[in-house]
């Protein structure tokens, strides 16, 4: 049988990246964001890409480094957030900015990954988010039609994950990264490690292997802090 398991980032992500491709990516800030797949990819020198993922962390940091290099065309995302390179390529045109509500986001990529090609929803009705797009009333409410996203590459950030590929998240890590690994048509995880089938309980799988293509570890992580915030206590 096939391996899932590959070495490193680069070897797993070999023969799926080309110029011009939708890419999804897991992540919040820079919580669970998938930083060795995106380091490969910045190595791999591919561009023009278009990115879903719910934004682009920090600068020099996760999606940051891509925007830093020129790599990303277009990105997909509900808020720019902390990223200065992100504000600054969309206020001078640089960069295209699909901006997208939260959970329509979260909502497209779950369509896609469940084969439904759109959906009706109220979120954006009667603002520039709906701007272009279909409508139709239902009980005498208005909603705009929403596309699924299907990515050609999905990439992901776990906790563990057996070599099966069935995948355990940690916590607020989860955030976006299961319906990123399911509308993607090849699916890369890095986690932190790779156990054998059976170690991990199986009613506590988030994401079942059937959804997983390939997987590395990616450890050891350094522990990432997006805003630090300090204050000066009086001592008297």
């Amino acid at each position: 049988m096939t391996t899932k398991v590959y070495p490193n980032a680069a070897a797993a992500l070999d023969g799926l990246l080309r110029d011009n491709i939708l890419i999804a990516s897991g992540g919040f800030g820079i919580c669970g964001i998938p930083e060795r797949l995106i380091d490969a990819v910045e190595a791999s020198g591919v561009k023009g890409l278009t990115v879903a993922s719910n934004n682009a962390a920090i600068d020099n940091m996760g999606l940051g480094k891509l925007l830093r290099t020129r790599q990303i065309r277009k990105m997909i995302s509900s808020y720019i957030g902390g990223n200065k390179e992100f504000e600054r390529q969309y206020l001078t045109g640089e960069l295209e900015v699909e901006f997208t509500p939260q959970g329509t986001l979260a909502e497209r990529m779950r369509a896609g990954g469940a084969g439904i090609p759109g959906f009706y929803t109220k979120t954006g009705v009667g603002t520039l988010v709906a701007e272009g797009k279909p409508t139709m009333e239902f009980d005498g409410e208005e909603y705009v039609l929403e596309r699924a996203i299907v990515a050609d590459v999905a990439l992901v950030k776990a906790w563990k994950a057996d070599t099966s590929g069935n995948v355990v998240f940690r916590k607020t890590a989860r955030n976006f990264n299961v319906p990123v690994a399911t509308c993607g048509k090849t699916c890369v995880v890095e986690v932190e490690e790779i156990v054998e089938p059976g170690a991990l309980d199986s009613d506590a799988i988030h994401l079942p292997g059937v959804y997983v293509h390939r997987i590395i570890c990616g450890a050891p992580y350094d522990k990432q802090i997006e805003f630090r915030t300090t204050r000066t206590t009086d001592v008297g």
